[in-house]
């Protein structure tokens, strides 16, 4: 059989490697003056970060961090961190993104489970560790991380400060070439049963996944997310998922980029007002609070382009969002997938629709990005039409997909069964491609021998007028095997009854959306609806408490 030629190179050659330091070279080769904003505390150009990337890597060297060692960070959004998403991996380390939602437990679990050599902590994070210390075992190297004049006290001996280690260190860092495939980055993705599995990805896959993220949010003009004139505030956490690569692209590409720290709603509204913002990405729910906020009310939104994922995009919050000019978009992926695997994708035709009536395409899932193989299939593994009825299982290709599960290859065999990523997302795929997710399998409604998706229900209750948030799961019925239960928040000042959400779903029936067993019989209107550490709807702990 024939094989495709490949020519000898010259011996002089350089056999360029995908290194995130290269990802640095030309956000400041364009716009050296460009604005990095810490809140309301401080801001420096991207001159200064090269320069602070380069005094923290030899901060970090001179503390006895090596290639190969890891490096856990726990801090809240800020340039800091942008820095370590930089100078880690730069110098071949291991840059491990804490996530600080967690137990106490679950974080001594994976900072023991990636063999953590040094920790960048936090002052308001301390007593956690202070709690713990002593169950952490291979940590090595502690060095202190402050917003006040004065670090706090740790009654354990620390490397030093981070902004004093700077100061001292060299603004000179000689970062070295090695193989693309070295891992750069490593965090923990929460499931619903057993401990956090760590994925991991490499500095070729972070490189990858950057230059198909800027190919997609920010070269089609019906995707203007992320452009030249862009100012970019990231309101989803730093330690999940890259900030979903987000703060890689926008660097590479030299915009201002504004950090919130903490996540606080109505500061988050006052920065996005004076920075006037026009690129964020966040969960649902972090959307729904920055929406009651008070200081909304006075912003201008027109240029506000928010990309929802973690959790479905409702028609009901897309809807509040347009009223407010707020153009949302889809994203989905993964923690295993890094994450970015499909967006909305708009055509010029749809762009002509007034905003309020583009949401039933912006709530879609999307079409995949480039370099993103996406399939439904069925449990045997085989490709389901692509009709827009017929559901399967998402499977996905890309080159920057976790290849394994740390220190559990069993559970990265499951996930890669068959050659494909399995998501555990159930969906369908029109004859153009757009994917549309149903629901979790594990979430998935069975009821009297047909499939209920959890994700429509919501969906639906979402458009009555006084819903601010659902949730939906089924739990157990004697003669239908499962039913759905909804839990429903309300949004300020608005009180209705169950049964004014069972005939607002009437309106599905007559449509011939649901069928009308599936308005749920038993529905709460709560205060808050139970989260994960990242901000999605926590399903398993929801389902537990039912049953309790």
């Amino acid at each position: 059989m024939a094989q495709p030629r490949i020519l000898k190179p010259a011996d002089n050659a350089h056999q360029y490697q995908l290194l995130i330091k290269r990802l640095l070279m030309s956000g400041p080769r364009y716009n050296p003056d460009q604005e990095i904003v810490y809140a309301d505390r401080s801001k420096y150009t991207y001159k200064d970060l090269v320069e602070r990337i380069h005094r923290l890597a030899n901060a970090l060297t001179d503390a006895g961090i090596k290639p190969g060692d890891t490096v856990a960070v726990m801090d809240w959004d800020t340039p800091r961190y942008l820095e370590c998403f930089f100078a880690i991996p730069m110098i071949g380390a291991i840059l491990h993104t804490v996530n600080v939602r967690l137990s106490p437990e679950q974080i001594v679990y994976t900072m023991n489970h990636a063999e953590d050599d040094a920790v960048l902590v936090h002052d308001d994070f301390l007593p956690i560790i202070e709690g713990v210390k002593d169950e952490i075992k291979t940590v090595k190297t502690w060095i202190q991380v402050t917003d006040s004049d004065k670090p706090g006290n740790a009654s354990f001996d620390t490397h030093g400060e981070y902004e004093a280690l700077l100061a001292g260190a060299s603004d000179h860092f000689d970062f070295p070439d090695f193989d693309e495939n070295s891992v750069a980055t490593t965090f923990y993705t929460t499931g619903t049963t057993g401990n956090p599995k760590g994925v991991y990805f490499s500095h070729r896959q972070l490189v990858l996944h950057t230059l198909s993220m800027a190919g997609s949010i920010s070269h089609f003009d019906e995707m203007p997310l992320l452009r030249s004139s862009s100012v970019y505030m990231p309101v989803t956490p730093m330690f999940h998922v890259h900030a979903w690569g987000v703060p890689y692209a926008a660097t590479m590409m030299g915009i201002k980029q504004v950090y919130p720290g903490r996540y606080e709603p109505e500061l988050l509204v006052d920065l996005l007002k004076e920075h006037k913002v026009s690129f964020s990405h966040c969960v649902p729910t972090i959307m729904q609070m920055m929406m009651a906020t008070e200081s909304i009310k006075t912003a201008d939104l027109s240029n506000w382009h928010v990309l929802i994922g973690g959790s479905a995009l409702t028609k009901g919050l897309c809807d509040a969002g347009a009223k407010l000019g707020i153009k949302m978009f889809t994203g989905y992926g993964m923690s295993e997938t890094c994450p970015l695997l499909s967006t909305t994708h708009l055509s010029p035709a749809d762009l002509e629709l007034p905003l309020e009536q583009q949401t039933a395409i912006r709530v879609k899932t999307g079409k995949a990005v480039p370099m993103v193989e996406l399939e439904i299939v069925d449990p045997d593994g085989k490709p389901v039409p692509h009709d827009g009825e017929a559901k399967g299982e998402v499977v996905a290709r890309a080159p920057w997909l976790t290849q394994s599960y740390f220190k559990q290859p069993d559970k990265g065999e499951e996930l890669w069964e068959g050659g494909w990523l399995h998501t555990g997302d159930v969906a369908s795929m029109e004859p153009d491609n757009t994917l549309t997710i149903k629901d979790r399998i594990k979430d998935v409604i069975k009821t009297g021998g047909e499939w209920l998706s959890s994700l429509d229900l919501e969906n639906m209750i979402s458009q009555h007028p006084a819903v601010a948030g659902a949730a939906v799961v089924g739990v157990p019925d004697e003669k239908w095997g499962e039913r759905p239960y909804a839990l429903i928040t309300l949004k300020p000042g608005e009180s209705i009854s169950e049964q004014d959400i069972k005939q607002h779903l009437q309106q599905f029936v007559d449509s011939g959306d649901i069928n009308k067993w599936a308005i749920p019989e038993q529905m709460r209107f709560v205060e808050d609806i139970p989260k994960t550490s990242v901000g999605k709807i926590n399903k398993k702990l929801i389902r537990d408490q039912l049953k309790d």
